[in-house]
């Protein structure tokens, strides 16, 4: 069953403490925001991806969600004065869309999403989905367990049953038409969307909700997330390695610096060997091919690129799964020119196109002992490992 979500990111997270709302706030090297948005774009029957935010928080929901260049991700949207007119915000703005040969239609169902939980489960999703398969709404939940008390002072006073009782989780999901119908009828605050859909007489089944599917809402929340994404964390390591042959030039670009020299690289693009094996590593960790499948050298529009270009493609690709460049060393093997002089400022230029800490980048060189086309002065080779990090 296709889906449509909306993200509600229009609170101001006070409790949190922070100089910004908690939605924005890092999370094991992460925006929350982008931790959640990148959470629902990765769930395969996603179709539209709708962030309601503050009228004020316009660049940091830009530069949370920067290079998730996902078609489904939709501009974001300004919400209300409450929680309830931010939902009604982002269900306009869904049912504004009008399908055409560039924007899918917007299916039937929607699953409505706290920012503040970036951490769900794709079974919890999956189980609403199924449960909207018979039911108008759907809410994940876990059952009390705990005795429940009532107290005033700092004493408790009497107990309270706690039979029938669950805690609420998102994303609840609803029937477009119906979710919209019922937030139109509505005035007011409310505390979720179940609470709107049950005014408008709606029937809401519960499915399972999941203990790491909780809402940061104070400080202490975040190290606890960031306990559960060690677990949860997925490392890949990619290789890359290139060569291109000397032609006559007055010099070679190497990481995108320039090496004075009395020859220089030849191939298609501008043949700076390093930078497209590092390249190379970074599609190499996603598992998403290489350069020559996203940049065929048989299209004339390449000829002569910089590599920078194909640099920022891997990079925007890592970006797009929501993953981190964690680091990347990059070997270049020749006999002349000298690399030494230049690979500071070569570390700095991948840091720079990367958008990582220098330290986090390694260029070194090495000869072949004068042994194969290198070392007969040939040509140059690189090799490449990278390290990403995907949630």
């Amino acid at each position: 069953m296709q889906f449509a979500a909306i993200v509600v990111a229009a609170g101001r997270g006070l409790r949190a403490g922070g100089d910004v709302p908690k939605q924005y706030q890092m999370l094991a090297g992460m925006p929350v925001l982008r931790r959640t948005a990148a959470m629902l774009l990765a769930h395969p029957v996603l179709t539209h991806l709708c962030v309601v935010i503050h009228p004020e928080d316009s660049e940091l929901c830009h530069r949370a969600l920067h290079g998730l260049s996902d078609p489904r991700l939709m501009p974001p949207v300004c919400g209300g004065a409450n929680r309830a007119d931010s939902v009604r915000a982002g269900l306009e703005a869904l049912v504004a869309i009008r399908g055409d040969l560039l924007t899918a239609p917007v299916p039937g169902t929607v699953l409505i999403h706290d920012a503040a939980r970036p951490l769900t489960p794709r079974h919890v999703i999956d189980a609403v989905l199924d449960a909207l398969a018979i039911d108008p709404g759907a809410l994940p939940a876990l059952p009390v367990v705990d005795a429940l008390w009532s107290g005033s002072d700092g004493l408790a006073s009497a107990p309270r049953p706690r039979e029938g009782l669950w805690r609420a989780q998102t994303p609840q999901g609803f029937r477009l038409a119906d979710i919209l119908a019922a937030h139109r009828a509505h005035r007011g605050p409310a505390d979720d969307d179940v609470a709107i859909a049950r005014a408008a007489g709606l029937t809401v089944a519960i499915t399972a909700g999941a203990e790491e599917n909780f809402k940061i809402t104070a400080r202490e929340d975040f190290a606890r997330a960031e306990r559960l994404l060690e677990d949860k964390m997925d490392i890949r390591t990619g290789n890359g390695f290139d060569v291109h042959r000397f032609r006559d030039g007055p010099g070679v670009t190497l990481c995108g610096v320039h090496v004075p020299h009395d020859k220089a690289l030849e191939g298609h693009s501008d043949a700076d060997v390093a930078m497209h094996a590092v390249t190379d590593a970074l599609f190499g960790a996603l598992a998403e091919g290489d350069i020559g499948q996203w940049f065929p050298p048989s299209e004339a529009r390449w000829k002569g690129a910089a590599s920078q270009i194909f640099l920022e493609k891997a990079a925007e690709r890592v970006a797009a799964r929501a993953g981190r460049i964690t680091h990347v060393d990059c070997t270049i093997i020749c006999e002349a020119p000298k690399i030494g002089p230049h690979a500071e400022a070569m570390r700095a230029r991948l840091a720079q196109i990367l958008q990582i800490e220098k330290d986090r980048v390694s260029v070194k060189a090495t000869t072949s002992e004068r042994l194969g086309f290198t070392g007969r002065g040939e040509g140059i080779a690189a090799m490449a490992t990278a390290t990403v990090v995907l949630p």
